[in-house]
């Protein structure tokens, strides 16, 4: 439910700490978002053609099962450590890349590189919710959203361009450079967490509450339906861009992310204004359609016009279900139903990217099926968000 208040002005929003986080966002963004694009063709030049899938599965398993543990120390020692955590490990594994030239070398370090966005995500999800009004919260994650937005427009393109003008390790080291700036913002940054513990061992030990916020429930069902598509995107868009005529795999993330940024300056305020659900929904359906002609893609125009829809979708969801996800949260446990939001990503991309690599490898129309079945559960989870809006709508619930 959206509460609102009649104090907050621009300058409480927009402040020094807020741009400094929205900056360390943009740099660790493209810095894993950058290799997208080059690793299945690296895997494959290793022999690892079978496991295209897992690129994106192992790193997002690892994320996903970093989220309860990063959600309660973002809950106990601070928000400012838990993001510098992510940070470094990303710049590690971009560092240490070009050194595990085996297949399941590679692979256990996507297992590893996982932690970073199992981390530094749900810390700064719970930052921002600390620092901006409740009334202006979708407005805040959606301006975040356009510096991290901005990173994984860029990081693509430029990190095929890398690989093109200079080599594969070039990329991994540049991808490594950019986790390392993030670092160095944040350690200018304020904690927000009041009375910090120091870390112990004994806050790994999980309760069960702790594993899954029970706050979260609504947002878990329809990011899970959801970022099924994120998933097979992620995985088969080099191979579809390939298949049709496209050299830099990189580009159909740039269109989709440009697409997003297009969507979150213009309607960077609609989820404060109309609720969250409306515009979850809205946003759900075009999901659905965007898959839906990425099915059908069979020339360059459909492809990017997919793009284009993919990115308008995830440009509002993705600040929206955020702001959705704080509202419901208590304060005490906002990194907690953070990182169960954050789950259902994770666990959506995974089962997404490991269904549409085997759907790849082994049906002749397994690319066309994977985005099928993601138009279908986009759809579901239209309609799920449908009767709740009518739901709320009926109970006079606003969001």
């Amino acid at each position: 439910m959206i509460t609102s208040t009649t104090t907050s002005t621009r300058s409480t929003l927009y402040t020094l700490p807020f741009w400094l986080l929205c900056m360390s966002n943009f740099l660790f963004s493209a810095s894993f978002q950058m290799l997208i694009p080059e690793l299945p063709d690296y895997l494959i030049g290793l022999g690892g053609r079978e496991y295209v899938g897992l690129i994106i599965a192992l790193f997002t398993f690892t994320a996903g099962v970093s989220r309860p543990f990063s959600g309660k120390i973002t809950d106990t020692v601070g928000r400012v450590p838990v993001m510098a955590f992510g940070s470094v490990v990303c710049f590690l594994c971009g560092f240490l890349y070009p050194y595990l030239l085996t297949v399941w070398g590679f692979l256990m370090l996507r297992l590893l590189h996982g932690f970073s966005t199992g981390t530094k995500p749900t810390a700064t999800a719970a930052y921002v919710a600390d620092v901006v009004p409740v009334d202006r919260r979708g407005e805040a994650m959606g301006a975040l959203g356009l510096f991290t937005a901005t990173g994984m427009s860029l990081g693509p393109a430029i990190g095929s361009w890398v690989a093109d003008a200079y080599s594969m390790d070039a990329l991994f080291y540049i991808s490594s450079v950019f986790a390392l700036l993030s670092i160095l913002i944040l350690l200018r940054m304020p904690e927000t967490l009041d009375h910090q513990q120091p870390f112990r061992l004994s806050l790994l030990k999980l309760k069960k509450e702790e594993i899954f916020d029970k706050q979260a429930t609504k947002p878990f069902i329809v990011l899970l339906l959801q970022s099924f598509s994120s998933g097979a995107v992620l995985t088969l868009a080099p191979a579809l861009s390939s298949s049709l005529g496209i050299t830099n795999k990189g580009l159909f993330f740039t269109v989709y992310t440009i697409a997003s940024l297009v969507i979150r300056l213009t309607f960077r305020r609609s989820s404060d204004r109309y609720g969250r659900v409306p515009v979850m929904a809205v946003s759900t359906a075009v999901l659905a359609a965007g898959m839906a002609v990425l099915t059908l893609a069979d020339n360059q125009v459909l492809f990017y016009a997919a793009g284009i829809l993919f990115g308008m979708s995830w440009g509002m969801n993705s600040p929206t279900v955020q702001a959705w996800t704080a509202d419901l949260s208590a304060e005490g446990t906002r990194g907690r139903a953070m990182a169960t939001m954050y789950i259902a990503l994770e666990a959506g991309i995974g089962i997404g990217a490991v269904l549409s690599g085997y759907l790849f490898n082994h049906l002749e129309l397994g690319m066309e099926a994977s985005f099928g079945v993601s138009a279908v559960l986009a759809l579901l989870a239209t309609l799920y968000l449908g009767w709740l809006w009518r739901k709320n709508h009926l109970a006079g619930v606003v969001g």
